[in-house]
């Protein structure tokens, strides 16, 4: 039977939220360390979490919030720091640490790159320089790749403005194929890892939907999920990107690296599916059809 050891979550984002949800329902006691103690984090004392504030940047934080823990979740939003916050986890972690198990968010993208590959974005370069360093640090970790994921605002929040617009779903992907995966699947494979990591020490998981399919079959996909006609709309990537993304006035950094993945999309980087979530969990990753239908209140009026 899986244990009860306290699990350290870190980065609360999206995913994170998902992965203490999971954990909690299963009754997994959770500490979440968080940057400020606000109203984001008395919504998850709520859920049950233990939060402590610190920073992933400073040694003697995580340190702290490591204190009597055994299992770690290590992830964090699009950051130039990430790199740094990694040697910090895994130096500190192997000094002060105890860790039975280190499960580590990365990207699918890593499985392509190598030491001097050159066309990934600057954030993707991080992912990959960090699992080098947790893999050098000898602790005990648990590689999770996902791919692009449909709770993706380019495939929520902005394909629903084009649908509700024209019935387009308007992307510069190209022709590439793709197989994004729901945060919740991603959180399931986490949370079930991180409940009990026998057996899973020193995997690395790559998380996909059920299948590739090109954006003409993604657009299918959301019509049969709505009820009305969806058509894939190719935007030549440039005027994307001025017309819809420079409008979000997001970080340079988090730009470029949607820019890159766009690209990476039209050069068909993205056509690899795996049944890692179903193999981890026992369930089926969600298909796109299934993803839209439970959400479908957020692309119809």
């Amino acid at each position: 039977m899986p244990s009860r050891q306290t699990v350290l979550i870190t980065g609360a984002g999206g995913v994170g939220r998902a992965v203490i949800a999971e954990l909690r329902a299963r009754d997994v006691p959770v500490r979440v360390m968080v940057r400020r103690d606000d109203e984001r984090a008395a919504e998850l004392r709520r859920f049950g979490a233990e939060v402590v504030t610190g920073d992933l940047t400073r040694p003697e934080t995580v340190a702290a919030g490591l204190q009597d823990v055994r299992r770690m979740y290590f992830a964090m939003p699009v950051s130039r720091d990430h790199l740094l916050a990694a040697t910090v986890v895994a130096t500190v972690a192997r000094e002060y640490g105890n860790l039975e198990a280190l499960v580590g968010v990365s990207q699918m993208t890593v499985s392509q790159m190598t030491a001097t590959s050159t066309d990934e974005s600057h954030q993707q370069r991080l992912h990959w320089l960090a699992e080098q360093v947790l893999n050098w640090s000898g602790l005990p970790v648990i590689h999770i790749r996902p791919t692009s994921f449909l709770d993706n605002p380019l495939f929520t929040a902005l394909a629903a403005q084009s649908i509700k617009r024209d019935g387009t779903l308007a992307l510069p992907f190209g022709s590439g194929r793709t197989s994004p995966v729901a945060v919740g699947d991603v959180a399931r494979v986490a949370a079930t890892v991180l409940g009990d990591p026998r057996g899973h020490v020193g995997n690395v998981y790559e998380l996909t939907g059920p299948q590739t399919m090109d954006m003409g079959e993604m657009a299918e996909s959301y019509s049969r999920a709505l009820g009305r006609p969806v058509t894939y709309a190719d935007v030549p990537l440039q005027q994307w990107r001025t017309e819809v993304l420079a409008g979000l006035g997001l970080p340079r950094h988090i730009e470029e690296h949607i820019v890159t993945m766009c690209r990476l999309h039209q050069e068909n980087r993205y056509d690899r599916a795996t049944d890692d979530v179903a193999r981890v969990t026992g369930v089926p990753a969600q298909t796109v059809e299934q993803f839209v239908s439970a959400h479908k209140g957020l692309y119809v009026d």
